[in-house]
């Protein structure tokens, strides 16, 4: 069912790659929600014991390629039905040989390599310079943490991503310079997401799913280098585990959680009470005029 009165939740999943729906849809509702950028759609449920927003960041059926996610508008969104804490899953390549395919990661650092995103909320009147050193909240991190080793997953609490601009993938050339400037794992689509809900004052935990072994690790593994195929055929079969581990950190995190205030909460405020740009009718015969 979808509506046009959004209800509330103070935590959001960000379903990345393979990951498309999180309820069942006769138990939850679907609210499209405008935004001084555009529409988004988000979906309330029930999940772990919470009520849960959850927008999938590739669409329904991966129809947004990476480049032209509307960002800004999916992270308004989810803050302006009190969003608070965010999930978001998300597939990479390995780009270290300690990064293997299978391997969960608690991303905690990235290197943007996107180009021409629309990566601030702070654009009008308001420059808001972002203290960006740690961008994944710390307390969430440590939930996360936990919450993986209780489950005896296969994981590692940190891991650099760079983010690329998509949807190609990199090459050989492209792949082994990532892992030479300091990065462990290759996405496309963790930068901006990151930073505009920091600017909201939203605490965001990263769970990566490493698919394959890039391209620059290919030789050296004897991995078949990554394609579209193999990504998706591998998210597949792991879309349990990672659904599993989602659940996990859900239930760790506590009901009074409160994320770091990066940005005064009176900028914050009124960046979320911008009111929503339409584009006025203009007459036929005054706009040949």
């Amino acid at each position: 069912m979808t509506i046009t009165t959004p209800a509330k939740a103070e935590v959001a999943v960000i379903g990345g790659s393979g990951l498309y729906t999180l309820f069942d849809s006769s138990l939850s509702t679907t609210h499209e929600i405008d935004t001084p950028y555009g529409t988004a759609q988000v979906t309330i449920g029930e999940r772990a014991g919470r009520t849960v927003a959850f927008l999938p960041r590739h669409g329904s059926g991966h129809s947004e390629a990476p480049h032209l996610i509307n960002y800004r508008a999916n992270i308004w969104a989810l803050a302006s039905v009190g969003v608070r804490a965010i999930i978001s899953s998300a597939a990479v390549g390995g780009v270290s040989p300690e990064y293997p395919p299978g391997m969960l990661v608690v991303t905690d650092q990235f290197i943007d390599r996107t180009t021409a995103r629309a990566d601030t909320f702070f654009d009008q009147g308001s420059v808001q310079h972002l203290a960006a050193a740690d961008p994944f909240d710390p307390t969430l991190r440590r939930i996360a943490i936990e919450a993986l080793t209780a489950l005896g997953e296969d994981f590692s609490p940190t891991g650099t991503v760079v983010v690329i601009q998509g949807p190609r993938f990199s090459t050989r050339a492209e792949s082994t310079w990532f892992r030479s400037i300091g990065a462990h794992i290759v996405n496309m689509t963790q930068y901006p997401e990151v930073v505009l809900a920091a600017e909201l004052n939203m605490g965001t935990v990263n769970l990566s799913f490493v698919t394959d072994a890039d391209a620059g690790l290919a030789p050296l593994e004897a991995a078949e280098a990554v394609s579209a195929s193999l990504v998706f055929h591998r998210l597949r079969a792991a879309q349990p585990r990672i659904l599993t581990a989602i659940d996990a950190i859900l239930r760790g995190l506590p009901e009074n959680f409160e994320p770091r205030e990066l940005v005064a909460s009176a900028e914050v405020s009124a960046a979320l009470a911008r009111g929503v740009v339409r584009p006025v009718a203009v007459p036929a015969r005054l706009a040949t005029e």
